[in-house]
C-alpha cells in the first residue's frame, strides 16, 4: 500500500469535505483550538498536505506566514486560486511530505499536519518529519482519522462482519481514509517527542445524528453545540476526527 494523493479527486474532495456542516464544524473546531493555544504575533507556519488551503487561508488572515505544500497538482491549484480570490499571500510547494527536509531548511513555528496521517502507507513514519521541522519552542496542530469513531459507527450500523475483519480502510475511489488512526497508540509514539497540550474531538455527534435530525438542525446551532462539546471527556474521544495540540519536549 502506498501513501494517496488527491490528483483525481481535487473537485469530489472539495464538495465531500467542505461542501456542508462537516467541513463548517470541521474547521470552526480547529480554528478555536488554535486561537486559545497560539500567542497573538505572527508565525512561520508549515502545512503539510494542505490540500484546497482552507487551514491555510484562515491562518495567513490571521497574519501569519505560510508556506504550503501539497503533492497533488489540482489540490495545490486549488488552493493557490483560493488565496488569489481572498488577497493572501504563500509560498506554495507541490511534493509530498517524504521531500520537505531537503527543500526546507529553517524551521516554523507552528505545524499543521490535518487529515494527512490516515491517506500514508506508514502514518507514524511522518512524525520524526515533523519533529525536524518545528521549532524548540513550537507548535504542532495535528488532526487524524479516529479508528475508535469508525468502530463505533460500525457498531451503531451492525456491521459486526467488517468488524470482525477489522475492514477499516475505504474503497480504491472512496474518500474513506485507509488507515484510520488508534488514538492510544498514536499517543505513544507522540510521546517520544511531542506533549499532547490539549485534545478536541471533531464532529463527536453531528455523524451520528439520525439523518432527518441532522436535515432540521440549524449549522449555527450544531457548530455551537460541537464546539461546546469538542473536550466533553465521554464526548470527545467519538470525534470522527481528534485535533490534538502538541509541543516539542526535547530534541533528538
Amino acid at each position: 500500500m502506498s501513501d494517496r494523493h488527491f490528483d483525481e479527486l481535487a473537485t469530489r474532495f472539495a464538495e465531500k469535505i467542505y461542501g456542508g456542516a462537516k467541513g463548517a464544524i470541521r474547521l470552526a473546531v480547529l480554528q478555536a483550538d488554535l486561537k486559545e493555544a497560539l500567542p497573538d504575533r505572527p508565525l512561520r507556519v508549515l502545512d503539510i498536505g494542505a490540500g484546497l488551503g482552507h487551514m491555510s487561508l484562515w491562518l495567513a488572515q490571521q497574519g501569519h506566514s505560510i508556506t504550503v505544500t501539497e503533492p497533488a497538482e489540482p489540490m495545490l491549484q486549488g488552493a493557490r486560486e483560493r488565496f488569489a480570490a481572498a488577497g493572501q499571500q504563500a509560498q506554495f510547494i507541490q511534493a509530498a511530505w517524504q521531500e520537505l527536509p531537503d527543500l526546507l531548511h529553517e524551521p516554523y513555528d507552528l505545524m499543521v499536519c490535518h487529515a494527512v496521517l490516515e491517506w500514508l502507507a506508514e502514518p507514524h513514519t511522518i512524525l520524526p518529519v515533523l519533529h525536524q521541522l518545528c521549532k524548540p519552542e513550537g507548535w504542532l496542530s495535528l488532526a487524524f482519522y479516529n479508528k475508535d469513531a469508525l468502530i463505533y459507527r460500525n457498531l451503531l450500523k451492525g456491521h459486526f462482519r467488517k468488524l470482525r475483519k477489522e475492514e477499516y480502510a475505504g474503497e480504491k475511489q472512496s474518500l474513506t481514509p485507509q488507515k484510520p488512526l488508534d488514538p492510544r497508540e498514536l499517543a505513544s509514539r507522540l510521546e517520544v517527542d511531542w506533549h499532547i497540550e490539549s485534545q478536541s474531538g471533531v464532529r463527536v455527534f453531528h455523524d451520528y445524528m439520525p439523518q432527518p435530525f441532522q436535515a432540521k438542525a440549524e449549522l449555527s446551532e450544531l457548530l455551537e453545540m460541537e464546539l461546546a462539546h469538542r473536550r466533553h471527556p465521554a464526548f470527545a474521544g467519538l470525534g470522527r476526527y481528534l485535533h490534538w495540540i502538541c509541543r516539542p519536549t526535547k530534541r533528538s
